[in-house]
């Protein structure tokens, strides 16, 4: 693969060492553009409605049949992050209810399926014109919809069991979970055989590690997309093993150890903070929202002005990070008003006086980051 266009400037580098190259240019690229979409956008009641309101599968899957992104404009999207001078975005692939936004061979609840909508490779190749780097959210260890997925009470989150009469948690066996490690690893395949930049491949939740370590396959993921394309870089939240190339805690950069030691569980704030530990001093991102109720459209959510959103930027460049900043597109793909209005303000200040320094760092509350604690309105699993 030739040196892609948002690598300009970094083309020699690239020509030695891909991955570096990645490496330098994420290191000051400040501001990228987050989108969650997916089925729960018809809703309007955030990505985790499936669970948090316990609804029955069968009736959730209807939103497969009126799966319609007709406002989902990748040109307009990638327009909007490059007037707010945002250097890449990230779209959700596929998030914890399964669906998938490209067109999966492996699973076939897709937006190809439904809508005849390769999501993930418009924008990709979208964003390669633009000169932006493209980055693909991936759900890892959970799958709603996968009846051998780990169920919830194996992450200990203090949050209601998934729990009706058709429960499709079926996993009884080593086997059985092995066949959904199986299917995972080929979806990411899939992302990885993507035939346009790919900026760097983004897992969740890493809340499944810090519980339960031997349940999360990392020496077997990490080599593959190091195999497939050794030029991605790999970010697995706050961190696992260190072996990852940059961190994303939400909200504000602290270790998630706190979280755990205040539900008991010292061996997991451990497990935690000796991952953060590993991953501080590396060049980071924080990731966090428009919404202040959660990442996929919620229409009864307040959103983030210009103000806030500037002493936002402030705050992460203090502290060595980027600002992956969301926005849950609509039920039909298309971008707040009040979001892309409140980004186009912020890339015009950016143009106007340079990027906000630490004297104008100032978070807007969203995840309460005093005390490194990662509590929040926002579902701490992850987007």
């Amino acid at each position: 693969m030739t040196c892609p266009n948002y690598l300009k400037g970094f083309e020699s580098t690239w020509n030695e060492d891909p991955r570096r190259a990645n490496l330098e240019w994420f290191a000051d690229a400040k501001f990228g553009l987050f989108l969650h979409y997916g089925l729960y956008s018809q809703l309007g009641r955030g990505e985790w409605a499936l669970f948090h309101e316990k609804i029955p599968l069968r009736d959730y899957e209807k939103l497969y049949d009126t799966f319609d992104p007709k406002g989902f404009d990748a040109d307009y999207i990638t327009d909007l992050a490059c007037e707010a001078e945002m250097r890449y975005v990230n779209l959700t692939s596929i998030h914890h209810e399964g669906f998938a936004l490209w067109d999966s061979r492996t699973e076939p609840w897709n937006s190809v399926n439904a809508a005849g909508r390769d999501l993930v490779a418009e924008l990709a190749e979208a964003c390669d014109r633009k000169g932006l780097g493209f980055f693909t959210y991936f759900t890892y260890m959970i799958n709603w919809r996968h009846p051998f997925s780990l169920p919830p009470e194996l992450f200990r989150m203090g949050r209601p069991h998934y729990d009706h009469e058709e429960s499709r948690y079926k996993l009884t066996s080593v086997d059985q979970y092995g066949e959904f490690l199986d299917y995972m690893h080929a979806l990411l395949e899939e992302l990885l055989a993507l035939p346009h930049p790919l900026a760097g491949m983004w897992l969740d939740i890493i809340a499944a590690y810090y519980l339960n370590p031997e349940l999360v396959p990392v020496e077997r993921t990490y080599p593959l997309i190091r195999e497939k394309r050794p030029e991605t870089l790999i970010s697995f939240k706050n961190g696992a093993t260190g072996e990852e190339d940059f961190g994303s805690p939400e909200h504000s950069g602290t270790s998630q150890g706190d979280r755990y030691r205040e539900q008991g569980n010292h061996e997991a704030a451990d497990r935690a903070d000796r991952a953060w530990d590993l991953m501080k001093h590396k060049h980071n991102e924080i990731c966090s929202t428009l919404q202040d109720k959660a990442w996929g459209w919620n229409e009864k959510a307040r959103h983030l002005d210009a103000d806030e959103v500037w002493g936002f930027l402030g705050y992460a460049g203090s502290i060595n990070c980027n600002l992956l900043l969301n926005t849950g597109p609509l039920a039909d793909g298309s971008i707040h008003d009040g979001d892309a209005k409140t980004l186009r303000e912020v890339g015009r200040r950016v143009r106007l006086h340079g990027w906000p320094g630490p004297e104008e760092a100032k978070h807007p509350g969203i995840g309460k980051p005093q005390k490194g604690k990662q509590e929040t309105d926002v579902d701490p699993a992850a987007g």
